[in-house]
């Protein structure tokens, strides 16, 4: 609860300092807020509790993931004074909504009633509205907004239906109230709690991207500005993944029926259309945006498969994906800058004039691939070990395919700055964002080598 009361503090006072004029304040002002976010919200480790009659609820689960987003916040907004450092108008709106949108996504992590989950995805997709269009002067930012917004509000009312029907099956919001009804119909659900579920399942794939409701995120994270779509590749995926999970292991914990073999199809098509589509696009924003998708796919093994070891694999591969996208996003800005597109080809030669931010995107891509040593490499370790322990064989056999086609897309721009002639333009980059990339960097090698520090923690 001291999250949401925080980061609510600090979105109202990031749009005061923009009323006062204060926009050199801005950033040191919210990574300081982002800090002192992550160190309230650490203090609730080990402890549980519950606000609002059980609208919220906080165990460790909730704050690990609290702690996983507001960090991912906190790397992509040390990005953000280089990325608007040429806009002339104030930033404030867009920062305030930023942490508004993040405070969305920590009240999908902590939810305890379904109502509250309702809310957090609205202020998340509100806020991600106004940001996808932030861009105004850019006719594929109006675009991208137009059809997320579209697409968006249709999907939440797939969510509102279907929260209502399971509503009226199970006569609560509350999500141990659900799992008492669940446990009672013992096996055998009523149509309206079936068709509830499935509109429920709609509404939060929409938000993950998942197949066949992945069609949006191509285009949108394309026309959106790069910083935020860092933001929604990762920040949004995590929450919308994490709340798909919070809701299937309290009321579903142990009772496997119609729902799970649902995800199961859509884990394994979206783990193989992503990956098959990532290797026909011409760009690497367009190939992350693939990427992404691919790592949805991903992340649903761990909603399918119900063991003790599931919340910490999830938190290790949440956390190893969002930094290492981030850390693409970050070298992707200064390829668009420096040769206004991202075409594979402005990255030849990139080894030769910008040998160590050649390296930090390298690491990047080997980690999204899952090779080893990095973090990627043991989140799917760790994901794939879940999975097999529960019986999903096929599911992982798909996982692991999927996996080994990733490889001739993410090696794309690697070949790319190591083995083609350099085009002679290198990249310039200030200090404090090249200390970003190789922290960035750091964690993703150190995760990969010591991933008992995260693997352990629930």
């Amino acid at each position: 609860m001291t999250t949401i009361i925080s980061l609510t503090i600090l979105g109202v006072l990031t749009l005061f300092l923009g009323i006062m004029k204060k926009q050199s304040w801005l950033l040191p002002v919210i990574l300081l807020g982002l800090v002192v976010s992550m160190v309230l919200t650490l203090r609730d480790w080990n402890t549980f509790s519950s606000y609002y009659n059980g609208m919220i609820i906080v165990d460790n689960v909730s704050v690990a993931f609290s702690m996983a987003l507001i960090f991912s916040a906190f790397l992509i907004f040390s990005l953000a004074a280089h990325y608007y450092r040429g806009v002339l108008r104030p930033l404030d709106d867009i920062y305030g909504v930023m942490i508004f949108a993040l405070l969305g996504a920590v009240m999908m992590t902590s939810y305890g009633n379904l109502i509250m989950l309702f809310l957090g995805i609205e202020t998340l997709s509100i806020a991600l509205y106004v940001l996808a269009g932030s861009h105004k002067e850019a006719v594929t930012s109006n675009e991208a907004t137009l059809k997320y917004f579209l697409l968006g509000s249709f999907l939440s009312g797939f969510l509102l239906f279907g929260i209502a029907l399971i509503y009226g099956s199970s006569g609560s919001f509350d999500l141990g109230r659900i799992s008492a009804f669940v446990t009672s119909c013992a096996g055998i659900y009523p149509p309206m709690f079936l068709a509830g579920l499935f509109l429920l399942i709609i509404g939060l794939a929409f938000k993950i991207a998942v197949v066949p409701f992945h069609f949006w995120a191509p285009d949108v994270y394309e026309g959106t500005p790069t910083l935020l779509t860092a933001f929604m590749a990762t920040v949004v995926k995590t929450a919308a993944i994490i709340a798909m999970y919070r809701f299937f292991t309290h009321t579903f914990h142990g009772i496997h029926g119609v729902w799970d073999t649902t995800i199961w199809v859509m884990a394994a098509l979206t783990i193989l259309l992503g990956n098959l589509t990532g290797l026909y696009q011409p760009n690497l924003k367009r190939m992350l945006a693939y990427s992404s998708i691919s790592h949805s796919g991903y992340m649903l093994l761990a909603v399918v498969a119900f063991s003790a070891m599931s919340d910490n694999a999830l938190l290790l591969y949440t956390l190893s994906y969002s930094i290492a996208t981030i850390l693409a996003f970050a070298i992707l800005i200064l390829i668009r800058e420096a040769h206004g597109n991202d075409y594979f080809s402005s990255l030849n030669g990139l080894a030769k004039t910008n040998p160590s931010i050649a390296f930090c995107l390298t690491i990047a891509m080997l980690s999204l691939a899952g090779i080893p040593p990095l973090a990627g490499f043991m989140a799917k370790y760790y994901l794939f070990t879940t999975a097999l322990e529960q019986g999903l064989l096929w599911l992982v056999i798909v996982a692991i395919a999927g996996s080994a086609i990733s490889v001739a897309y993410y090696f794309k721009p690697i070949m790319a700055m190591y083995l083609k002639e350099s085009n002679g333009i290198k990249l310039m980059v200030e200090t404090p964002y090249k200390v970003s990339i190789f922290f960035m960097a750091l964690l993703v090698v150190l995760i990969g080598i010591l991933p008992f520090l995260v693997i352990g923690l629930l």
